[in-house]
């Protein structure tokens, strides 16, 4: 189990490491099947502190401070409600709830045009609560932003940018909630200390080949991931 619970995290951590986003949409749904919600939340969110932290530190040239203050500071009010829908509702809804959140954007995300329309600033007030509802319940606080930068035809070096220092201010949040929660028991601990090497190895694999993949090609492989994750979900 915990070769299988590493390895997991190194593949959503590379992906990350490339594409700028994707490691708890690939990560979460397969370890809550393997260990469940109350402790795949917890687990998911500091690794993904830790990820975001080191990657936000690599794109840092690409910030735009207008648009991440705009959406984290509505991030910062849903993240806390987020939080206690974990522990509300029944574990089988969170299941539901997420694999159709990752249905409808890997669906959006294949389906897509080329050229956008793009959207006026204002549409990061909810974009930004979303993220942090969904991001204080399942550490996925990834598709309402990245639904964002396209319509706003964020550059790529951007959406990266941008996309890095919301997740770790969002993870930042819903670590503090965990800790207030007291939901680091020591098997999350345990978890955390045995997937840390395999997220270090994925991140300097990813630097090595940033420049050699094409992120196109990259995120339709990932994007197809999602969705075949999503509709497990479903099943029993």
């Amino acid at each position: 189990m915990a070769f299988i619970i590493a390895l997991i995290v190194f593949i959503a951590a590379f992906q990350q490491s490339l594409s700028g986003f994707g490691f708890s949409l690939v990560a979460m749904p397969i370890l809550v099947q393997l260990v469940g919600i109350q402790t795949a939340a917890p687990l998911v969110a500091v690794l993904a502190l830790t990820l975001n932290i080191i990657n936000g530190f690599r794109w840092r040239k690409a910030l735009d401070f207008s648009e991440i203050k705009r959406l984290g500071i509505w991030m910062a009010l849903g993240v806390p409600m987020g939080i206690w829908g974990i522990l509300a509702l029944n574990e089988t809804v969170v299941k539901a709830g997420l694999g159709a959140l990752l249905v409808a954007y890997a669906l959006f995300a294949l389906l897509r045009p080329e050229k956008l329309p793009t959207i006026p600033r204002r549409w990061a007030y909810p974009a930004g609560f979303f993220a942090g509802l969904l991001g204080g319940a399942y550490n996925t606080s990834g598709p309402p932003l990245i639904l964002y930068g396209s319509l706003r035809n964020w550059s790529h070096q951007r959406f990266r940018a941008v996309l890095q220092s919301l997740f770790g201010f969002a993870a930042s949040i819903v670590v503090t909630g965990h800790l207030i929660a007291r939901h680091y028991t020591p098997p999350v601990l345990t978890h955390v200390v045995i997937s840390l090497p395999g997220l270090l190895l994925a991140v300097g694999l990813g630097m090595m080949l940033d420049k050699r993949i094409q992120p196109g090609h990259l995120k339709k492989w990932i994007t197809i991931a999602t969705l075949i994750l999503g509709l497990s979900l479903f099943i029993p």
